[in-house]
């Protein structure tokens, strides 16, 4: 069938969010009824989206996904010992504010108590999951942090600030490499997993969405930290540094990301789209924010561009993004590069929307 192309980000942005509404009710997004970062990553996007362009069918689809799930005494069901389970909790302040319904800051509540039960590093960082003891994952960073922020600025709960600054820290302290300025997906204080580096404890490669996830994390907290925030300057700093080290990694041909992001020259390797739309997304931010310049502005532009010639079509004319990696733990670079690839897993469509809503925004500017 003939489909009607978009033509600006905005339109690419709701074209996503509106294919995937066509196939799916909200509470049917895969996992279906459950509470899960994959339609958390999806929905975060779509608010974005409503946010731009105040269409309520957008918040009233995330609405049912959370009423699905939410009973009227802020009950829900989630895993209680890892910090995929908060992502999803950045739904419900939004609706809180919206209908002042008390369910979705009750809600909210016990995704905050989850925090005061997960376990540590003898520094203070949270396991990524219970099942990966003494673990630190980048991924982590965006899963509780933005949440975090969000709810001491809505809550007034203060004192998460200082604990979500004092995970990216950690996470540069043991993580970042300094000769590329990338970070390695994953940490393993206890040197027992197969793949922790005697020495260092990291997992041995740099893997493209859990940098994207970092890179989120970043962009979302300068907005979130008051301007009184001593950290913003500490944030800004690294954000700039983050994004130079991700346009020098920049496939120059298509404008993507490879998955391994540093070896591109490696056959095997393979350009990966969910990854990718998170740097569109972290470097067009950066640039919006002022602390990256003309080159961030062409490479997000790049990126962007990569990005909108590698999307397709359904039968139906709904869109399809392609070669997203499934969800991945930390591992070798055969793990990696030999993962499956899927298409519009969600939170690859939910990192397209997000992208696409900022490089509308930076090219308003």
């Amino acid at each position: 069938m003939t489909v009607s192309r978009p033509q600006t980000p905005m339109e690419w942005a709701r074209k996503a969010c509106d294919s995937l509404m066509d196939n799916y009710a909200a509470g049917e997004l895969p996992p279906a009824h459950r509470w899960h970062y994959h339609q958390g990553v999806f929905l975060c996007g779509m608010e974005s989206l409503w946010e731009s362009v105040h269409e309520d069918r957008y918040i009233d689809y995330i609405q049912q996904y959370v009423d699905d799930l939410v009973d009227d005494n802020g009950n829900l069901y989630f895993a209680r010992d890892e910090l995929d389970a908060v992502q999803a909790g950045l739904l419900l302040f939004k609706l809180h504010e919206r209908t002042g319904k008390l369910k979705y800051k009750i809600a909210a509540d016990k995704l905050r108590n989850l925090l005061l039960t997960l376990n540590k590093t003898s520094e203070g960082g949270y396991w990524h999951k219970d099942k990966y003891p003494h673990q630190m994952w980048l991924d982590g960073l965006y899963m509780a942090g933005v949440f975090s922020l969000k709810y001491a600025n809505v809550y007034g709960d203060e004192g998460l600030r200082e604990t979500v600054l004092h995970q990216e820290k950690l996470m540069r302290k043991y993580m970042k490499d300094d000769a590329t300025g990338l970070l390695y997906h994953a940490w393993d204080e206890s040197r027992r997993m197969p793949w922790a580096n005697p020495q260092s404890g990291c997992s041995p490669e740099f893997w493209s969405r859990s940098l994207g996830w970092y890179g989120l994390a970043l962009s979302q907290f300068l907005d979130l930290l008051p301007a009184h925030d001593p950290g913003r300057v500490e944030i800004a700093s690294n954000l700039r540094d983050f994004v130079s080290a991700l346009i020098r990694y920049q496939d120059k041909e298509s404008g993507l990301w490879y998955q391994v992001v540093d070896k591109g020259d490696q056959r095997d390797n393979w350009l990966e789209t969910s990854g990718s739309c998170l740097f569109v997304y972290t470097i067009a931010k950066a640039v919006k924010q002022g602390i990256a310049g003309e080159d961030a502005l062409v490479a997000a532009k790049k990126g962007y561009e990569g990005l909108i010639n590698v999307l397709q079509w359904d039968e139906q004319g709904r869109l399809i993004l392609p070669d997203i990696c499934i969800g991945t733990s930390a591992g070798d670079y055969e793990s990696y590069v030999t993962r499956p690839k899927v298409s519009n897993d969600l939170h690859g469509v939910g990192a397209l929307v997000m992208a696409c809503v900022e490089m509308q925004a930076l090219l308003n500017l």
